[in-house]
C-alpha cells in the first residue's frame, strides 16, 4: 500500500462535524464551566493598548481568553473560575492602564 494514499485511523476522540445545532450545543457546554467577566479599563486608545492589557490579563492563572476594546474601555475575560479583583487590578496596572472595576 502506498503510504501517501493510506488513511490514518481516527482517534476515539475524533468526531466528524455535525449540524450547526450540535456544534452550538457543544460550545455552550464548554462555556458552562467557565466564568465570563467584563471589566472597565481606562486609558486604552488603540490596538497596542488592547494588546498590552490582553497580554497581562492572559498571563493570570485560569484565564482562557481576553478581549479588550479600546473604543468602549471594556475588557471581557473568560476564566476557569472567578478571578481575584486585586490580581486583575495589578495586571491592568502592569500594562500601564487604570482598572475601573466590573462593567
Amino acid at each position: 500500500m502506498d503510504p501517501s494514499t493510506a488513511t490514518r485511523p481516527r482517534s476515539a476522540a475524533f468526531r466528524p462535524p455535525g449540524n450547526a445545532l450540535e456544534e452550538e450545543n457543544d460550545m455552550s457546554a464548554d462555556t458552562d464551566t467557565q466564568t465570563t467577566t467584563v471589566y472597565r479599563v481606562t486609558g486604552m486608545t488603540c490596538g497596542h493598548c488592547e494588546g498590552a492589557v490582553t497580554g497581562e490579563l492572559s498571563a493570570l492563572a485560569g484565564v482562557s481568553s481576553v478581549k479588550a476594546v479600546a473604543a468602549t474601555g471594556e475588557v471581557t475575560v473568560v476564566s476557569a473560575a472567578p478571578l481575584d479583583e486585586a490580581a486583575v487590578r495589578a495586571a491592568v496596572d502592569e500594562a500601564g492602564y487604570e482598572f475601573a472595576g466590573q462593567a
